[in-house]
């Protein structure tokens, strides 16, 4: 660190040392009665975080990485998700356009602090057609469409080779699911950790 106050470290570290975690209320999770199909399950899970009145569920941390292969990350919102993938959008012009562009794989991560629940999404990157990508940049606000210069918006769908599905417990019992695609359809696993 470049500042020259040694207390602001120690009252820095002290403080999140001290703060409380998993401090939501994870709703009821029958395990035995787990969806094949993880899109099945995410919907489930949107329309409970929706109900539980969850700020802006479709909201996700979407990671990349540069052309160095450092990771970066930004805050986005999902456009849509059916079986070809899991939909975001912005400029090709973008950082994250570019990233994309040279490096097409990525990773979403959606976390419902309320709920004690995340859901990560990994997998390899691709690009709509031009038209999928016109109709998504006609449904935004005029405003917004006069901000993006012709040809520059795309939509993006990440093809899940793994989804996650996490709750967390105060007794740090966590309870992760993972899919992965299978022969046909998906495959899960289900850990308590």
């Amino acid at each position: 660190m470049t500042h020259d106050d040694s207390t602001l470290d120690t009252r820095l570290n002290d403080g999140l040392r001290g703060r409380h975690a998993l401090t939501g209320d994870a709703p009821e999770w029958d395990l035995d009665a787990l969806p094949e199909d993880p899109v099945v399950l995410f919907a489930e899970w949107m329309e409970a975080a929706d109900a539980a009145a969850v700020p802006e569920p479709h909201t996700a941390t979407l990671a990349t990485v540069d052309a160095d292969g450092v990771p970066d990350a930004r805050t986005l919102i999902l456009k849509r998700v059916d079986e070809r993938g899991w939909a975001i959008a912005s400029t090709r012009s973008s950082r994250k356009g570019a990233q994309l562009g040279a490096a097409p794989a990525a990773a979403l991560n959606f976390w419902w602090q309320p709920q004690v629940r995340a859901v990560r999404v990994r997998g390899r990157v691709e690009e709509a057609t031009a038209q999928e990508s016109a109709a998504d940049l006609a449904a935004r606000s005029q405003a917004a469409q006069a901000r993006v210069a012709d040809g520059d918006w795309v939509l993006w769908r990440i093809v899940p080779d793994r989804i996650e599905f996490w709750q967390g417990s105060r007794d740090r019992r966590h309870t992760r699911v993972v899919y992965v695609p299978a022969e046909s359809g998906w495959s899960h696993t289900v850990t308590v950790d």
